[in-house]
């Protein structure tokens, strides 16, 4: 890997500016990530991701995106057929776990083929978050169930889905958002439940998870963790329940530096998101003076986070023969079939 920051950075439309060319090229973002203003044309779309891998000189430089499915899912008719949310997974498979873990993966490897023709090699899935009675429906339906034991199993097929098809998963977000009763979009989020509750039900299905590549932070506030700083911004979380606990050891990412949940100036956030001990961070919203300002205080990807930033580039490998009509007729049919 040639010398890149530990920046996923966001765009701001379907073409890159003279200004974002300008911060990539002195930069150098590790990767970026697509959002709705992004999706143009197909041909656009590909020809934005191969300017970027040009611009980094990377050819597999990293182009995330969120296509979970539901009402999160950017890329839509007619680029991609609207796939149903994770809950619809979740309730497959309470009635035939077989059937829902064969769901799971199709809807999965059906994303990577509509991903990758684009050129977009990483989505942010899956969601491992378990929801609870009362919590704010920011997860909702993007969860695979209430369970913890049924959100792992699904969400360890979604992943092989998708890294069957040569994209990267991200697990999030760690080390859990399900209790959340704020949208983390727009404000804080608290928890405050005690510890033995949050490793038997909140940690558990990323714990199952944890030998996967990527993970992405989440905005809430654990007070009997670390009372005054959320999960992105904390090296108690980070070090003693994500690496500690849960045992994760791959790229951690933080979640978009620019929501609400964080508040301050961009530039002392990124610099407290990296000595809570994040790998990346990301960088949503596409606006030049924000990113400029993450950027110049975000350091070159060096050490244990450079081994984990080239671990995750290539862990996903080469596409597997998928004939990608069957898959989608099957997907179809035993959807039709068991809903």
């Amino acid at each position: 890997m040639s010398e890149s920051k530990a920046l996923i950075a966001g765009l701001s439309g379907t073409s890159l500016t003279v200004d974002e060319i300008a911060l990539i090229r002195d930069e150098r973002p590790w990767g970026f990530i697509l959002f709705a203003r992004n999706i143009g044309e197909a041909s656009e779309i590909s020809d934005l991701t191969a300017h970027l891998r040009d611009l980094t000189g990377r050819p597999r430089t990293p182009v995330f995106i969120d296509q979970e499915g539901g009402r999160v899912q950017r890329l839509r008719p007619p680029l991609a057929p609207n796939y149903p949310p994770a809950a619809e997974l979740g309730a497959i498979y309470r009635r035939d776990e077989e059937a829902g873990l064969r769901a799971a993966w199709l809807m999965s490897r059906l994303h990577a083929f509509d991903l990758m023709r684009l050129g977009i090699n990483a989505d942010c899935l899956p969601v491992l978050d378990v929801p609870v009675e009362g919590a704010h429906d920011v997860i909702g339906h993007r969860a695979y169930a209430s369970d913890p034991h049924i959100v792992a199993a699904l969400g360890r097929v979604a992943a092989e889905g998708l890294l069957s098809g040569g994209v990267l998963p991200v697990m999030k977000h760690i080390p859990g958002h399900g209790r959340a009763t704020a949208d983390t979009h727009k404000e804080l989020a608290k928890v405050d439940v005690p510890l033995s509750e949050l490793e038997v039900r909140d940690f558990l299905p990323f714990k199952a998870l944890a030998d996967l590549p990527a993970a992405m932070t989440a905005h809430v506030l654990f007070t009997t963790l670390d009372p005054a700083r959320p999960a992105t911004l904390s090296p108690t979380v980070i070090e003693t329940i994500i690496r500690g606990f849960i045992g994760f050891d791959g790229l951690l990412m933080s979640d978009d530096i620019g929501m609400k949940a964080l508040s301050g100036d961009c530039g002392d956030l990124t610099d407290a998101i990296f000595a809570a001990g994040c790998d990346v961070v990301l960088h949503c919203n596409g606006v030049m003076d924000e990113l400029s300002k993450v950027a110049a205080h975000t350091p070159v990807l060096a050490g244990k986070a450079k081994e984990r930033a080239e671990i995750a580039e290539v862990f996903a490998g080469e596409p597997d023969l998928s004939d990608e009509a069957e898959i989608r007729e099957e997907f179809q049919r035993f959807f039709e079939a068991v809903v």
